[in-house]
């Protein structure tokens, strides 16, 4: 006969689960971020990352997208992934509270709805946050820090850049991307070069974009080659570092 005392779950502290997912889209060459701002306390009036509690019956990953559409509107995005856990005590004034961070890339938000618990959404660029000129509630502020972190090294490691563009996409539109996440300036000409030299990173479609302002002639359009699909990127972090250092 076993002597082991039963398992009670009353001797252990309760906790509850959320989730909270970073949306990052493009938006004027700028990488934005969506937010909400809370209509309920706590930190009633301050803007948040989308998120909520888990449901008993529902996965992670079914809250994330439940949360999603009901606080934004938004539905679930191509690129969604677990990027990080907080747990600190005291995250949350209510009770004990672990997050699970979620980053989420989208090409276009399409139209905002903030619902449920949201009063207000809408596309903040990133460096309001970064820079603190944007105060967030709970520890959001160093959850979009690392979900940022987690896209740069995506990014090099990854397909995710295409998840910023259109199915079609120039040149231009495709570096924006890297320059807006990692934070460099990329030289056109060798950038255009870099995503040339291999075959399969981009396929030229043989139309071209419509005709800027400005006039000149209309930057050809390209869609994304096999190559992303396994991995790895035609652009390095370090490269982009160091033309940032001669420029």
């Amino acid at each position: 006969m076993s002597t082991k005392t039963p398992y009670d779950p009353s001797q252990f502290p309760a906790f509850a689960v959320t989730v909270d997912v970073v949306i990052l889209t493009m938006s004027g060459g700028a990488l934005n971020v969506l937010l909400v701002r809370r209509g309920e306390d706590p930190y009633e009036g301050f803007w948040a990352i989308p998120g909520g509690f888990k449901r008993p019956t529902e996965t992670l990953d079914e809250a994330a997208k439940r949360e999603l559409r009901e606080e934004t509107g938004v539905d679930a995005p191509p690129v969604l992934a677990q990027f990080g856990a907080y747990g600190d005590p005291g995250r949350d004034p209510r009770m004990n509270v672990v997050t699970v961070g979620y980053l989420a890339v989208l090409r276009d938000v399409g139209g905002i709805e903030a619902g449920t618990d949201a009063a207000e959404a809408a596309l903040t660029p990133v460096s309001d946050v970064l820079g603190g000129k944007l105060q967030l509630a709970f520890d959001h502020q160093q959850i979009v820090r690392d979900a940022i972190e987690r896209a740069r090294v995506e990014l090099e490691a990854t397909g995710i850049a295409t998840a910023f563009v259109g199915q079609t996409f120039t040149m231009a539109e495709l570096r924006s991307v890297y320059e807006a996440i990692w934070g460099v300036q990329l030289d056109a000409a060798n950038f255009r070069r870099s995503i040339l030299a291999e075959e399969g990173w981009v396929v030229p479609t043989g139309r071209r974009a419509r005709p800027g302002s400005t006039g000149g002639r209309p930057a050809e359009l390209y869609r994304a080659g096999r190559a992303w699909t396994h991995g790895g990127s035609p652009i390095s972090r370090t490269q982009g570092s160091d033309e940032r250092k001669r420029s």
